[in-house]
């Protein structure tokens, strides 16, 4: 299985933004707030691995 990082760009009601910053893009996934960790906030760091989100420390 692959893993993939993302930054929380934007908050939007029940959906959140991300950016992934393993790799070159500038497209946003738009991914729905429930699939997330509680308490993830603009600028939250997460990696995505085995279908799920898991926030990264710092």
């Amino acid at each position: 299985m692959n893993t993939f990082y993302y930054e929380v760009i934007s908050l939007d009601g029940d959906y959140a933004n991300l950016k992934r910053t393993d790799q070159e893009t500038e497209d946003l996934k738009l991914v729905a707030r429930a699939l997330l960790p509680p308490g993830i906030t603009e600028g939250t760091k997460l990696k995505y691995e085995w279908m799920q989100y898991e926030i990264m420390e710092e």
